[in-house]
């Protein structure tokens, strides 16, 4: 019996959720990438390529751990003041294909408080 990749699994989910989830200039998408180490978020309007606004636990300076919720928890709170710097308020959330549960539920969780829409 074959071996079932995971990641490719979720390569295929998030396939199918792109295709109906797009950033705009007034609405951008926030999309999520976790790593076992790390968590990475974007902020991105689709129809001009442009990342608006991102943070990860590897920028230089981040003292939060990315591979537990509460490094997860502290992303999230620094994107939405990030976005909120640019103006951005409202977004659209891309969960790049993981099961909306722990760091991806942390991070949401934590952007929401900190006062982006979505």
């Amino acid at each position: 019996m074959p071996r079932i990749d995971k990641n490719e699994v979720r390569m295929r989910v998030h396939k199918r959720i792109r295709r109906r989830v797009l950033g705009t200039a007034e609405r951008p998408r926030l999309a999520v990438y976790r790593s076992l180490a790390h968590i990475y978020v974007q902020v991105i309007d689709d129809r001009s390529g442009h990342t608006l606004a991102s943070a990860s636990s590897n920028d230089k300076g981040a003292s939060v751990n990315g591979g537990n919720v509460a490094g997860a928890k502290d992303i999230g709170r620094l994107v939405a003041e990030r976005a909120k710097e640019k103006g951005i308020t409202r977004v659209v959330f891309d969960r790049g294909g993981y099961l909306y549960h722990g760091r991806i539920k942390a991070l949401a969780d934590a952007a929401r408080e900190a006062g982006l829409e979505f």
